[in-house]
């Protein structure tokens, strides 16, 4: 008997975790899902961009694979989509090494399933789960509201939130500057916007919003927009220096075999209906045979910055 008097009784439970370990490529993965029937996944973008074009080209049954988490950066709107298609129902996440790692998940709120809004929520970040305290700090250290439009870096704060790191000078902990404020919140890096319900977008990280003529550009969107069109496999996009403007967008594209897109249709289809602000649209394209990635999936940018500072891409400028 327990304290209250009750009886005793004991649950377990407990789930198979696949660990696909250097076979993180497409076709293994896709093998993987249709013989191990895994319910549930997690990864970057661009492993799930990968596996849409692998089942695609080569279909399998991967109808075990209902729920589908992205986290890392911003999930295309077109790759959820096409994943809702296949059955798969893509949950946005957002998190860190120093949030323990949790620290949004995009469940929208009740009352909006089935309709447009509801997908608006879902390309969100999501909202803190209790305990999670979060703020938007400007440029000049001021404190941002949750309007939705106001975006600035993310700060967070919590009971599993990192508040310094482990073994500074003389073993005292070690808050540097560019990692926590002076009162002690962690700085993301992320730049970002959280509506007046909760709900945290991000749009950048900090070291790639592209500041041009004092505006900030996010590679984010546009790199998203340009992803959408249907002859574009990825794109990348980063800052570069201008002689006019401090710095101005660089599009790095990997277009689908077969495709003959120019640049000139791709930034047409980036300007038609408004998707993206014609002071915003990249001057500088330059067609890749891949991204660079890091160890984790993402997008090396420093790869392609040194790249361009080299004189190692073959830039048109329109």
């Amino acid at each position: 008997m327990n304290a209250w008097g009750l009886p005793h009784a004991t649950f377990m439970t407990g789930v198979n975790m696949l660990m696909p370990d250097r076979f993180l490529q497409p076709a293994p993965l896709a093998a993987m899902i249709e013989g191990e029937r895994p319910t549930h996944a997690a990864a970057v973008p661009t492993i799930w961009q990968g596996l849409l074009a692998e089942l695609t080209a080569h279909p399998r049954d991967v109808s075990s694979l209902t729920q589908v988490t992205i986290g890392g950066s911003a999930c295309p709107p077109s790759l959820m989509e096409a994943f809702d298609k296949l059955g798969m129902r893509v949950c946005h996440a957002w998190g860190m090494t120093e949030t323990s790692p949790l620290g949004t998940i995009a469940r929208p709120p009740a009352g909006v399933a089935g309709t447009e809004e509801e997908f608006a929520y879902r390309l969100t970040q999501g909202r803190f789960p209790a305990g999670v305290e979060a703020r938007l700090t400007g440029p000049g250290g001021e404190r941002l509201p949750w309007d939705g439009e106001s975006a600035g870096e993310l700060e967070v704060r919590g009971p599993w939130i990192a508040g310094a790191y482990y073994n500074g000078p003389d073993g005292d902990p070690l808050r540097p500057a560019d990692k926590f404020s002076g009162d002690g919140w962690l700085k993301t890096g992320d730049v970002g916007t959280i509506s007046p319900d909760g709900y945290l977008t991000l749009t950048d990280r900090a070291k790639d919003v592209i500041k041009s003529g004092g505006e900030w550009i996010s590679s984010v969107e546009l790199e998203n927009a340009l992803m959408s069109h249907p002859e574009v496999a990825e794109a990348a996009v980063v800052a570069v220096p201008d002689e006019k403007w401090g710095e101005r967008p660089l599009a790095t594209v990997v277009l689908r075999e077969g495709a003959t897109a120019t640049f000139e249709t791709l930034r047409a289809f980036l300007a038609d209906e408004g998707k993206i602000a014609k002071w915003q649209l990249p001057e500088r394209w330059t067609i890749i045979e891949a991204v660079p990635k890091t160890s984790v999936g993402k997008f090396d940018k420093k790869v392609l910055r040194r790249q361009y500072a080299e004189g190692e891409l073959d830039v048109t400028r329109l």
